[in-house]
């Protein structure tokens, strides 16, 4: 990522206000991702997160409201991923993205009732 992508990416970050609305957190969490996957110079990674914001908001929101401590440590792995693609560390920030995206998957399974596919 250049450095200029990056100095984005940490504002995006702390442009979030401490005790930031529902809405606030998933504007500022669909641009977070956006930015990752422009970063990873991936054109149809880009074109997926596009293509599923939209229809994940709702979900986002239902998350926001039902799972305790959701907001905090979606803003904590945020930062870490910012960290490690700051500190030119891929490995650290792939495991931060993994981290991530299945504390967001076993959250759907389990909303959703065990096995069923999640997308």
């Amino acid at each position: 990522m250049p450095d200029e992508d990056v100095a984005a990416l940490e504002k995006v970050l702390d442009r979030l206000p401490e005790e930031a609305s529902l809405e606030e957190l998933i504007t500022n969490d669909l641009e977070f991702h956006r930015l990752i996957a422009s970063g990873a110079g991936n054109p149809v990674l880009c074109s997926l997160i596009d293509g599923l914001s939209g229809p994940t908001t709702r979900a986002r929101i239902w998350r926001g409201l039902t799972e305790e401590g959701a907001v905090r440590r979606t803003r904590d792995q945020h930062r870490a991923i910012y960290e490690a693609v700051a500190d030119r560390n891929p490995e650290l920030a792939r495991s931060w993205m993994t981290v991530h995206v299945a504390g967001v998957e076993q959250w759907l399974r389990g909303t959703l009732g065990g096995d069923r596919p999640v997308l």
